[in-house]
């Protein structure tokens, strides 16, 4: 039997009953195609398959990169770019080889983008009160009709209310939910489609007015999302380290062990990481430093689960994950989606 000790570290474990259970969860409060997963938080195609087998055959994508490596997989029924994107050769060619593919468009030039690059179909990507990408909503008709007389087919909209995610209190997420699909259901009266897309882990179970959700996180989660206490999933995503360095208590300062887990394993911008029965003082660039909660209980060579802060960039700094049974590595599936 191979387990944990067995493995180099830092290394990523994903437990196996926690990632069915979200699976499971996800799928009942969304089946099928009232839920789009997004790619971007796990960047494998063997977990996207899994996903699939949930009843959920149209995907969100990030990258091109997603895209090419999903239809390779076969997963290639419905995806969705949902980014901007300037030159689409490569996507027209994973359309021309029968995956469906569809581009986000906000502007003149990216709806151009996608004719030129022969992406036959599109979603109109509108600002809805996080300021990144997407247009006005009183413009989007107007590109829309530009799509159309491009011979482009116009699916619908789509909108990300990003910021409202990770808003603590539920009743203030679900109203400013329902402000930004407002703006989004007033462009989409414009435009025309099937398609309203939107929304997110955080915010999957008060947009109802989206008929597809965008979510992603929810699959593994992160401390981020897990401090949003309404959410009924569980963390299933940990940086497996060793503890290289221990300095035991003396003269009234704390003991601190050091992790072999660090900025080049670990999505930072959400913050610190977490490690269970201590408390994370500082990451460096190989390191966590942690004061143990009982540090006699924490040994050299002992292996930490450390729990990272955001899930998205933390995956994209690796090439593998261990799927796990407590100790026991039942599976390995290869982060095959990551770079451009």
């Amino acid at each position: 039997m191979t387990t944990i000790q067995d493995l180099h570290t830092p290394a990523l474990l994903v437990d196996r009953a926690a990632l069915q259970r979200n699976l499971a969860t996800m799928t009942a409060a969304l089946p099928g195609a009232r839920l789009r997963p997004h790619v971007k938080a796990h960047k494998c195609t063997a977990l996207a398959a899994m996903q699939a087998a949930a009843g959920h055959r149209s995907f969100t994508c990030a990258t091109v990169r997603e895209v090419e490596g999903m239809a390779s997989a076969g997963l290639g029924d419905d995806l969705l770019l949902a980014n901007e994107v300037l030159d689409m050769q490569r996507l027209g060619k994973v359309a021309a080889n029968g995956a469906r593919v569809t581009a986000a468009v906000d502007s003149d030039e990216t709806v151009r983008a996608a004719a030129a690059g022969g992406v036959g179909e599109v979603v109109i990507d509108v600002n809805v009160g996080l300021p990144r990408c997407g247009c006005s909503p009183d413009e989007a008709g107007r590109l829309a009709d530009l799509a159309r007389s491009l011979g482009l087919e116009v699916r619908g909209v789509m909108g990300y209310e990003g910021h409202v995610m990770l808003l603590p209190d539920v009743d203030e997420r679900r109203k400013q939910t329902e402000e930004c699909m407002s703006k989004l259901l007033a462009a989409h009266a414009d435009v025309g489609g099937d398609i309203v897309s939107a929304g997110g882990t955080g915010t999957y179970a008060v947009n109802s007015w989206a008929n597809e959700i965008q979510a992603g996180s929810y699959a593994l989660m992160d401390t981020a999302y897990g401090a949003v206490a309404d959410l009924p999933f569980e963390q299933a995503l940990f940086v497996l380290g060793t503890v290289i360095s221990r300095t035991p208590p003396t003269d009234g300062i704390p003991g601190w062990a050091v992790v072999d887990v660090g900025l080049k394993s670990l999505g930072m911008d959400h913050g610190n990481p977490d490690i269970p029965a201590g408390t994370v003082w500082f990451c460096s660039d190989e390191h966590v430093t942690w004061q143990p909660d009982e540090f006699d209980s924490v040994q050299l060579g002992d292996r930490v689960r450390v729990v990272p802060a955001h899930v998205d960039p933390t995956i994209a700094l690796h090439e593998r994950m261990w799927l796990v049974d407590g100790d026991e590595i039942v599976d390995e599936l290869p982060v095959d989606l990551r770079g451009w």
